[in-house]
């Protein structure tokens, strides 16, 4: 979150005014339709109510900054992707306790987990603190800000894949069971959340760009917001492999959804 402050200027957040249907379309479909999607998918799978609440948490958590590259890999609108990771990352500091708190108390997970106020004041810090101080720092020094994003990003991968593993492995002797249990579903929801985010922009007649970029903001989650939370605020490694298991099959599915709907765009658009 910090790496993504650096990356963020008010310029981000004032653009929303530019692209205001744009910016409705991709909001709507993260914050209202994904969890309901996500809700679905758990009650028809009949999972354990703790891989369900982690599945909830997943689906509150905002657009990574990952999105940001693998849209301008596939030559979706960045500019797009900045602004809707800077809203959403906002929204999130109050959607997130939301939904976990709704789901903790569906899938009656109280006894084992809870989210009162004191550590909903964790997750609304945990979220928007490290980006203030990161758009502190390039309101400072933007100098700074461009040499510190490479070494923040790669240091970002590397908690990513320590806290995955780390999760994975405090619960090493259920995990068979539980990546047969959730393995499918995450699969369905990351597939879900990205082709809703592309095709939902069409329907709302967005561009191609606008679409592509949309796509990976829905499809692509910071795992690491949902990692962070299910470990550190829950205290929970069950809740926290959901999570972990999309961390790997989000980077497959958007590459292979990004190869897709670029091949179809430029067969669609060579056809006399």
């Amino acid at each position: 979150m910090f790496g993504l402050g650096l990356s963020l200027t008010p310029g981000d957040f004032r653009r929303v005014v530019r692209t205001p249907r744009a910016v409705f379309v991709a909001l709507t479909l993260q914050i209202l339709v994904l969890p309901l999607i996500a809700f679905a998918l758990v009650l028809i799978a009949d999972v354990d109510p703790l891989i369900a609440v982690g599945v909830m948490l997943l689906a509150a958590s905002p657009g990574g900054t990952t999105a940001n590259l693998f849209s301008h890999l596939f030559r979706g609108d960045v500019a797009l992707n900045v602004t809707l990771t800077a809203v959403n990352s906002v929204l999130a500091a109050v959607s997130i306790p939301l939904i976990t708190n709704a789901a903790i108390g569906y899938f009656d997970a109280g006894d084992t987990l809870g989210l009162q106020f004191g550590k909903v004041v964790q997750v609304i810090a945990i979220v928007l603190v490290p980006v203030g101080i990161g758009m502190f720092v390039r309101g400072r020094s933007e100098t700074f800000a461009a040499r510190a994003d490479k070494p923040v990003r790669i240091f970002s991968i590397v908690v990513l894949v320590m806290v995955s593993v780390g999760a994975i492995l405090g619960e090493r002797e259920n995990i068979a069971g539980y990546v047969q249990e959730i393995g499918i579903v995450v699969t369905l929801f990351c597939a879900a959340s990205l082709s809703l985010g592309y095709l939902g922009a069409r329907v709302f007649r967005l561009g191609e760009k606008q679409a592509i970029a949309t796509s990976m903001e829905v499809g692509i989650h910071n795992t690491t917001i949902a990692l962070t939370i299910a470990l550190s605020v829950l205290d929970n490694t069950t809740v926290a492999i959901p999570a972990a298991v999309y961390s790997i099959v989000m980077y497959v599915l958007a590459t292979l959804f990004g190869l897709l709907i670029t091949r179809t765009h430029l067969a669609r658009t060579a056809t006399p």
